[in-house]
């Protein structure tokens, strides 16, 4: 048998931060998994209270700390120093930061929360609800509304067919359903379960499952296939014979489902054909190569936190039209964000409390336990699940979504206490000691607040305005609309440089807003390329690696007819992104404001079509510059 944690005496402290926990899990699973800047901004501030609560809770009642609780300090205080020192593009590094302290604090107070059983049943079926509101939700979207999704959005015709449930992407769904589908059918099968209990769980286990296909997730296939098939070979004791029989048996009932679903559902069967006919994935080898080109370029400490997607253009090959964000593999993106002493930081904690939760853990089979709670099985099954996470993160970015890295830190939490129990006693001075200390990060968690929440909302109001700009080429030039949207975003992009003046991406799309104010007001371009100017200037003063700043820059010296300026801006801007074919549109099109550049600008022109044949403004130039030549 396992050994046991003393007894518990439950406070009014810990019913708080089971309350925070299971609200913010709520709030960010709902709201689009917490991936929009507005939402992180609360999903943040809620973990902040969450983290202050705990801290009163130490101090006052004068609890130990968890030894494993500090195993993210060294990661994250080296995340910290890449943030100030190295990245390139602060802003980017800070929320890039503030996610990772967000999942750590959430572990930080799961694992002292979940000692008791009540706490842990709480949250157990605050995750099951979610996953089955999530399962609902993708059935209506799958079957009524391939559109809908959460908060208002639209979904992209790309995953038309495919369920995301209360995210944005079906692999996101397909990772939130992973962690806890193993957890369901061990307690549908379980011993000594009662008929009712064996009935409900297996209708949660159906339902979750049902959930799970209609996500029609390669990455979340493979995953559970190799989660399954892996685990009795290193995860149960015993004779070779019998672990061999046991993955041979997970294999075969992993690739029969596998093989009814894609027989009986058109769009899986596609999906896996596309995979057969193409030799693999297309896309993510490509993302893969340019984060280890780019961990090449900067072994030591990495290219800088959330730098990834702009120094991703120094590797973009021809015709990869995608904008990746992140390099769809956690473990490659933190390589090539922070290098090998951040990487090895990450990787270091974990395996710190993989071995503490391996030597404490019981010598013999461990027996089921009346409480649910508090079985070792129940352990196990969260164990595959989250094996099957950490398979799939190899193929996406499911710790950069909120939602599933609080999850996915709670199921840690939960495991690390079934394993690795304090039974130490605390000496009351060493609890004070402790305590002070927490209170103080605390305070400073509160204190940080006053960074996090204009950081948050500033980067909300950019992005509703960045959206507006991007919607201006789908209405007529001669629509009225079309001036109140472009004062719309440069107003709101003015709001958000005053609550965020750091955000490099705030200034540069300042610019391009003003750079389209003559498009509705001729009279004055001068006026509006010195504006453009200037916050392209702070943009450049941010950033000097961001090919987009200097072609905005480049944009508002052309309207005041300083082309040789502008000239060494989109140069400058070619250099940094090589083969990005809207740095060549502007190329062309500047270089179309001279007549004596008239070769240059064709060849320019032509290398963006090369590079993206269906640009719609490449193609428009085409067209604007073949009519001009034929007019007498």
């Amino acid at each position: 048998m396992s050994r046991a944690e003393p007894p518990s005496q439950l406070t009014n402290w810990d019913w708080a931060q089971s309350a925070l926990l299971a609200c913010n899990l709520v709030w960010t699973t709902l709201s689009l998994g917490g991936y929009r800047p507005e939402t992180m901004t609360v999903t943040v501030a809620l973990t902040g209270l969450m983290l202050a609560v705990h801290a009163l809770a130490v101090g006052i009642e004068g609890r130990r700390i968890h030894p494993a609780a500090v195993s993210w300090i060294p990661f994250l205080g080296y995340a910290l120093w890449n943030v100030l020192w190295v990245t390139p593009v602060r802003w980017l590094g800070w929320f890039d930061w503030l996610a990772w302290v967000n999942m750590a604090a959430v572990f930080w107070v799961a694992l002292h929360l979940l000692r008791d059983r009540r706490p842990r049943r709480a949250v157990f079926f605050v995750l099951i609800g979610l996953a089955l509101v999530g399962v609902l939700l993708a059935c209506y979207q799958r079957f009524v509304d391939p559109k809908w999704l959460m908060l208002g959005r639209v979904q992209i015709a790309e995953y038309h067919g495919r369920a995301s449930g209360p995210f944005g992407i079906p692999n996101s769904l397909a990772a939130f359903l992973l962690l806890l589908l193993p957890a369901t059918g061990w307690l549908a099968g379980r011993s000594g379960a009662t008929s009712v209990e064996r009935v409900g769980w297996g209708w949660v286990t159906a339902v979750l499952l049902l959930g799970f296909v209609l996500t029609i997730s390669r990455g979340g296939w493979i995953a559970m296939g190799v989660a399954l098939t892996a685990w009795p070979l290193f995860g149960r004791r015993g004779r070779w014979t019998r672990k061999l029989i046991y993955s041979a048996g997970a294999l075969a009932a992993t690739a029969l489902l596998a093989g009814i679903v894609i027989a009986t559902v058109p769009k899986a069967r596609e999906r896996f054909v596309r995979l057969a006919n193409q030799s693999g994935e297309r896309s993510r080898p490509i993302m893969w190569r340019a984060a280890w080109d780019l961990f090449e370029s900067s072994r030591l400490w990495g290219t800088g936190g959330g730098s990834y997607n702009v120094v991703f253009e120094r590797s973009r090959p021809e015709q990869f039209l995608d904008d990746p964000q992140w390099a769809h593999n956690e473990y490659l993106n933190t390589l090539s964000d922070y290098g090998l002493v951040g990487f090895g930081l990450a990787v270091g904690g974990i395996g710190w409390v993989g071995i503490g939760c391996v030597r404490r853990r019981p010598k013999t089979e461990m027996k089921w336990k009346a409480d649910w709670t508090e079985d070792p099985g129940l352990t196990t099954a969260l164990t595959i699940g989250l094996v099957a996470f950490a398979v799939q993160i190899s193929f996406d970015f499911h710790l950069k979504i909120p939602a599933l890295a609080m999850t996915a830190a709670t199921i840690v939490a939960w495991i690390v206490r079934s394993c690795w129990p304090d039974l130490r006693e605390v000496k009351a001075g060493e609890s004070r000691r402790t305590g002070l200390v927490v209170v103080v990060a605390g305070t400073a968690v509160v204190a940080g607040g006053w960074f996090v929440i204009p950081l948050g909302w500033g980067e909300a109001l950019r992005y509703r305005a960045r959206q507006e700009i991007d919607q201006l080429a789908l209405v007529a030039v001669t629509d009225p609309v079309r001036k109140a949207r472009i004062e719309y975003a440069h107003a709101e992009l003015e709001r958000a440089v005053r609550l965020s003046p750091r955000n490099g991406q705030a200034w540069a799309d300042l610019a391009y807003a003003a750079s389209l104010q003559p498009l509705v007001e001729s009279a004055r371009r001068e006026h509006w390329g010195r504006i453009a100017e200037s916050a392209a200037d702070r943009a450049l003063a941010l950033s000097a690696v961001h090919a987009e700043f200097w072609v905005r820059r480049g944009v508002a010296r052309d309207l005041q007819g300083r082309w040789l300026g502008a000239g060494d801006d989109f140069g400058r801007a070619i250099e940094l992104a090589p083969r990005n074919a809207w740095i060549w549109y502007y190329q062309a099109e500047h270089l179309s404001r001279r007549s004596n550049a008239h070769g240059l600008r064709d060849s320019a022109l032509a290398f963006c079509l090369r590079l993206d044949p269906g640009n719609s403004a490449g193609l428009a130039l085409r067209q604007r510059l073949a009519i001009s030549q034929n007019v007498p």
